[in-house]
């Protein structure tokens, strides 16, 4: 028999407020652990708008603490219920002043595990985000999980391989890539990058964007969510452009290790000829 993990991902539109949004993915993620998940991903900043279309100080209101704060305390009781893991991407508050794009990890059993913050900030037409977070200090943890290990990578790191490879060389199964991208700006990576991703480090990627034009600005989100294989294949169809869904796959695992002995490219990597690549 295969080793499978059922996984989801969830593409929603903004609904006009934090607990309308909240409760919409509660939904979500009941759907998905109805339809078998055993692991699911919410979008970036899953609860609010995408506000770095602006520039402006009220929306410091979304922060909150991770994992003190309601919302993760919300998603603890959620996965417990569900017998379910939970990736759940917000806006966190460290302390006064100091916020960061991040993700926290709850185990299928309600255990908060950990976060991650989102290490490279873009500050570009309808992404300033460097107004609103700062760069993340957690380097790149995978997290031991119900389902195995798995490992977070927010949105504009997609286009940073050394991430990427640093979540492999820490034995993660599956990356989870939230993602708020818009159709003007990045639509011709959308099938390009994580896919890659996925080939490069012989894993599987579960790439997830949310959907619509929000009151903030004319970025059009253009939804897409799937999970890629280690082979760069799409594990069945992509999600729809214009609407909210919930996609839920198996993800044979026994293909990581198939990969892995066919291309070797952990053996053959050569950490000793890259220093460069980290120099100032």
């Amino acid at each position: 028999m295969s080793n499978l993990v059922r996984a989801a991902l969830v593409q929603q539109r903004w609904t006009g407020d934090k607990d309308s949004m909240t409760a919409a993915a509660v939904e979500a993620i009941a759907s998905a652990a109805s339809q078998g998940a055993q692991v699911v991903c919410l979008q970036e900043l899953f609860y609010g708008p995408y506000f770095c279309q602006v520039q402006d100080a009220d929306y410091y209101s979304y922060t909150e603490g991770i994992p003190d704060g309601p919302t993760t305390k919300l998603l603890q009781e959620v996965a417990e219920r569900h017998g379910i893991v939970i990736v759940a991407p917000m806006y966190e508050e460290e302390q006064a002043g100091v916020y960061y794009n991040t993700a926290a990890v709850i185990d299928a059993d309600g255990r908060y595990l950990g976060k991650y913050r989102k290490n490279h900030i873009p500050q570009v037409k309808g992404f300033w985000e460097k107004f609103y977070f700062r760069p993340g200090n957690t380097g790149y943890p995978v997290f031991d999980t119900a389902v195995g290990r798995i490992g977070v990578y927010i949105c504009y790191d997609r286009h940073f391989p050394e991430g990427w490879r640093a979540l492999g060389l820490a034995g993660a199964k599956i990356v989870f890539n939230p993602s708020a991208t818009s159709r003007g700006l990045s639509q011709y990576l959308w099938r390009l990058e994580q896919p890659a991703a996925a080939v490069a480090n012989e894993y599987y990627v579960g790439a997830i964007n949310r959907v619509g034009v929000e009151p903030l600005g004319d970025n059009d989100f253009y939804g897409q969510s799937y999970f890629a294989d280690p082979r760069g294949e799409l594990v069945g169809d992509a999600a729809a452009d214009d609407k909210d869904e919930v996609v839920v796959r198996d993800l044979d695992m026994d293909k990581l290790s198939a990969v892995r002995d066919l291309w070797q490219f952990y053996r053959d990597r050569r950490p000793d000829s890259y220093d460069p690549i980290v120099a100032p």
